[in-house]
């Protein structure tokens, strides 16, 4: 396996892999890494679809993305999913599944097409005093001091950063800003999580650090994740002769490992309940998503709460990583990412409008008209006086193609589900969805004697606990996530947002299908590049689009420099008088 950038390898279609008709390949769990992997199976190694077993413990597929209707308690979606223009696994595949809504085109199609049509932004970001326009005006705030502290990180070696905590790294002067307003509740860090990972996404996304303030940089799907790209996969796999195995956990997968070469030897497992196993040979290839952020959901209702389960129960799939992981050290350290449910959970909420009553008070936040049809929110709109640090969007209408007309879905989340609530004088995580739906009207600045009829008549409120939502950032160090493919590995891959790759940032979606490219790659030799992360990390011009950007347009002659500083940087902007380089800081507002 090995990356690729430009077009020549993005168009060009690999040679079939030699041997591929007798191979079989093993995929545990259906999420969008395994769904993924059978894709890059079909198409580009090429082998056939009736050989290729996708093994899911629950009756759908679809893992983390989904959209569900559950039978008398309503819509519920546990997270959303922002994407971007430079997600270059993830559009090298959808390039090539069929839309199922729009005969001949593909679903990137579709998503482009809408995305030009209506492209996304915010017209505010985030309130305060129940309902109010934050003012954060597309500013992050930041004092030179802070912007210093954010750089430091950028340029720090990884190495340094293994097992380091933000709060160890960056003081008040990040932690109150506006940036770190827009940071935390954007990708759902907590202050005392991995400083590795935040550098990470400092680094992948340093091109869209200027449309961070107003999400000019997201792009959204037309229905919720599951219609939009589940559904799709599915039937592209189905169409294909893949075999989808439901209501089959897996409990373990058992390995013959000598002289460095580790084979997956068997799979043990229950189908419907019975036990069973798949013995398998070098030929059988088994692709496993190791961890999930969504692992032990529990369902609350307009009239239960949620509760929480941060147990490991045997044959979930921290379980069966542990199992694996025991079997050698390459297998990475599952414990790192399973053991804190405190620090990692948070709960999110799906809210149905019932009538017109809610929907004058949420235009008045987004400023548009949630039934349009268009784009509502642009993103979250974040309270930044919420004691739970609530967050709330709205998306497309419909989010689901079966939603009556009228009504609007309403996705939010609470970052500290510990903590009593402004209104509802509740932790989260103890609160019905009608006591959730209260503190989120009180925070849209409905009064408060309408606040209780609205939540009981007018919504309906289905919250879930995530005890593992954020456990993607726990600090960490080098082999606490394994190698997609581990050294030795001849038929195994580790696939999703707990396997390692280069650069790239777990919780995106781009995550989970680069994982599962770069397995397919490897362990059936496609003679075709990855496409390599995107380089803006390497681009003078987005450096300093984003040094400006973090100072809110000021130039570098408007820092805070003592004497010594400021005579020295006389010295090199004149140094670049008359050059190139001139013309670029020029360009670009540094000067």
């Amino acid at each position: 396996m090995y990356y690729s950038s430009g077009n020549y390898e993005a168009f060009a279609r690999p040679e079939k892999p030699e041997g591929v008709e007798h191979k079989s390949a093993y995929l545990i769990g259906s999420g969008l890494a395994s769904l993924a992997a059978a894709c890059f199976l079909v198409r580009d190694a090429q082998m056939p679809g009736a050989r290729i077993h996708i093994l899911e413990k629950g009756p759908i597929p679809g893992g983390a993305l989904d959209g569900d209707q559950l039978p008398n308690v309503g819509y519920v979606m546990r997270g959303g999913r922002e994407m971007d223009n430079h997600f270059e696994c993830m559009w090298d595949l959808f390039r090539s599944i069929p839309s199922i809504e729009t005969e001949g085109v593909s679903v990137l199609d579709e998503y482009y097409w809408l995305n030009k049509h209506d492209p996304n932004f915010s017209l505010c970001r985030a309130t305060e005093n129940r309902g109010q326009d934050a003012r954060t005006d597309k500013k992050f705030g930041l004092s030179d001091k802070g912007a210093m502290e954010i750089m430091k990180l950028f340029m720090t070696p990884d190495e340094q950063l293994e097992n380091v905590k933000m709060t160890e790294l960056f003081d008040d002067e990040v932690f109150s800003s506006n940036f770190w307003l827009y940071w935390r509740t954007m990708f759902a860090f907590k202050d005392d999580q991995s400083a590795l990972e935040m550098k990470r996404y400092m680094q992948r996304y340093i091109h869209h650090i200027g449309g961070l303030p107003d999400f000019t940089a997201l792009r959204f799907t037309k229905y919720n994740q599951y219609e939009s790209m589940v559904l799709p996969m599915v039937k592209y796999l189905e169409d294909h002769g893949v075999q989808f195995h439901y209501n089959t956990k897996v409990l373990n997968v058992l390995f013959d490992i000598h002289g460095g070469r580790k084979q997956a030897a068997s799979i043990v497992l229950e189908r419907e309940g019975k036990a069973d196993s798949i013995d398998l040979t070098e030929d059988d290839l088994v692709f496993y998503t190791n961890g999930s952020n969504v692992e032990n959901s529990t369902y609350g209702s307009q009239t239960t709460a949620t509760g929480m389960d941060g147990e490991i129960h045997e044959g979930g799939t921290f379980d069966l990583w542990r199992k694996i992981a025991a079997q050698d050290p390459a297998f990475g350290r599952p414990d790192k990412f399973c053991t804190d449910p405190e620090d990692s959970n948070w709960v999110s909420a799906t809210v149905n409008t019932l009538d017109d009553r809610i929907l004058p008070y949420i235009r008045s936040i987004c400023q548009r008209d949630p039934l349009s049809g268009g784009v509502v929110t642009g993103g979250i709109v974040s309270v930044r006086d919420s004691s739970w640090l609530l967050s709330w969007t709205i998306n497309r209408q419909p989010q689901y193609r079966n939603q009556p007309a009228g009504q609007v879905l309403v996705w939010l989340y609470g970052m500290f589900s510990d903590r009593p609530g402004d209104y509802v004088k509740k932790p989260m995580r103890e609160c019905t969805g009608m006591e959730i739906c209260e503190e989120w009207l009180y925070h849209l600045g409905v009064p408060e004697c309408e606040i209780e009829d609205l939540a009981r008549s007018s919504a309906n409120t289905v919250p879930v606990m995530m005890p593992f939502a954020s456990a993607y950032f726990q600090p960490r160090q080098a082999g606490d996530r394994p190698a997609v493919v581990p050294e030795g590995s001849v038929n195994f891959a580790f696939i999703g947002n707990f396997a390692e790759t280069p650069r790239d940032t777990v919780f995106t979606t781009e995550y989970s299908i680069r994982t599962a490219m770069e397995a397919v790659y490897t362990l059936l030799n496609v003679d075709r590049g990855v496409p390599e992360v995107w380089g803006s990390v390497y681009d003078i011009r987005d450096l300093l689009n984003a040094a400006v950007a973090l100072r809110d347009g000021k130039t570098i002659t408007d820092m805070d420099l003592n004497l010594l500083e400021r005579l020295a940087l006389k010295e090199v902007l004149k140094k670049t008088e008359g050059t190139d380089i001139e013309k670029l800081l020029k360009k670009h507002r540094v000067i």
